[in-house]
C-alpha cells in the first residue's frame, strides 16, 4: 500500500536561530475511481481506507445505497519510477449497471447551482430521510466528542496536516475515525466504513468533522441518512439551509463547553447542572 506519511527537507526559522531539518508530511496522491474500466472521477487524497472511501463517495452522489451494490473492488495495475504500484486507480464493479459520466460536482461552491436547485437535488436523491427520532446527546458529550475526535488522529500528531471525520455513538463512543488531506474524503471513508457495516442510515448516530460544516459535507450526511453533525468551525449559509430542510440536527464552534446549534436543536439535551445563561 502506498505510504501516508513523506519525509522532506526544511529550513525551520525561530526566534533562536535556523536549523536544517527533514519534516513529516502528509501524502496526497489522486484517486482515480472507475465503473466498469470506465473513468468516474478523480479526487486527491491521502492513501488508505479507500474502499471505504468510494464506497462513501458513491453513496453520497446517490450511486448506492446499500454496500451490495458493489460486487467488486480491485485496484488497476500502475507502478511509478521505482516499479512499485502506485495503487491510484481503483475499478469497481456494481450489481447493476448506472450511466457512467464525469462528476459534476454539485456540491462546489463553482458550480453555478443556486441555492434553491441544490436543496432540491440533494433531497430528491437521498434514499433515507432522516427520522424525527434521530439521536438524542447531552451537551457535555457532545462537548466532549471532538477532543476525542483529536485523540484518535495519529497521522495529523505526525503532520498537522490531515482534516479528521469520525461516527460517534449518542454516549460518546468513537465508532470509526479517518484522516485524510480532503475534509470531504474524510467524510466519504467515515460513511463508507458504516455502509459496510450495514449501519445506513445512520439515523442513530453523531458525526463529528474538525473544521467547518460545508454544504458538501452536510449534504453527505444527509445522504447517508445520519441524525446529527457536529463541526469545530462555523457552518456555511446553505449548510444550514439543507441541514434545517432534511432534519440534520447541525451544531457548530464545538470548542471547550461551548457551541452553537443552528438547527433541529431538540436533540441536544441540556447537562442538569449547566445554568441557563442570557446572552
Amino acid at each position: 500500500m502506498s505510504r501516508v506519511t513523506a519525509r522532506r527537507r526544511t529550513r525551520r526559522i525561530s526566534p533562536s536561530g535556523e536549523i536544517q531539518r527533514p519534516d513529516t508530511l502528509a501524502v496526497e496522491e489522486p484517486l482515480e475511481i472507475r465503473i466498469g474500466g470506465q473513468s468516474l472521477a478523480v479526487t486527491m487524497r491521502t492513501p488508505g481506507n479507500d474502499v471505504d472511501l468510494v464506497h462513501g463517495f458513491l453513496l453520497s452522489e446517490g450511486m448506492i445505497g446499500v454496500a451490495e451494490e458493489i460486487t467488486a473492488a480491485r485496484y488497476c495495475t500502475g507502478t511509478d519510477d521505482d516499479g512499485r504500484q502506485t495503487y491510484n486507480v481503483l475499478d469497481l464493479t456494481l450489481r447493476t449497471a448506472v450511466p457512467v459520466r464525469t462528476r459534476s460536482f454539485l456540491s462546489t461552491g463553482a458550480c453555478g447551482l443556486c441555492g434553491k436547485t441544490a436543496l432540491d437535488e440533494v433531497r430528491t436523491l437521498s434514499r433515507y430521510p432522516i427520522a424525527e427520532g434521530g439521536p438524542v446527546v447531552d451537551t457535555q458529550v457532545l462537548a466532549g466528542m471532538p477532543d476525542t475526535l483529536r485523540s484518535k488522529q495519529s497521522l495529523f500528531e505526525a503532520t498537522g496536516g490531515l482534516h479528521a471525520a469520525g461516527l460517534f455513538a449518542p454516549d460518546g463512543t468513537a465508532l470509526a475515525v479517518r484522516e485524510d488531506i480532503g475534509r470531504h474524503n474524510a467524510v466519504d471513508k467515515v460513511i463508507g466504513w458504516a455502509l459496510r457495516q450495514n449501519r445506513v442510515p445512520a439515523r442513530d448516530l453523531v458525526l463529528i468533522v474538525s473544521g467547518r460544516a460545508s454544504f458538501e459535507l452536510v449534504q453527505k450526511a444527509v445522504m447517508a441518512g445520519i441524525g446529527m453533525l457536529g463541526a469545530v468551525s462555523a457552518p456555511s449559509s446553505l449548510a444550514v439551509d439543507l441541514a434545517a430542510e432534511a432534519g440534520l440536527t447541525l451544531a457548530g464552534f464545538l470548542r471547550g463547553e461551548t457551541m452553537n446549534v443552528y438547527t433541529h436543536g431538540g436533540r441536544i439535551t441540556a447537562s442538569p447542572n449547566r445554568k441557563p445563561r442570557l446572552a
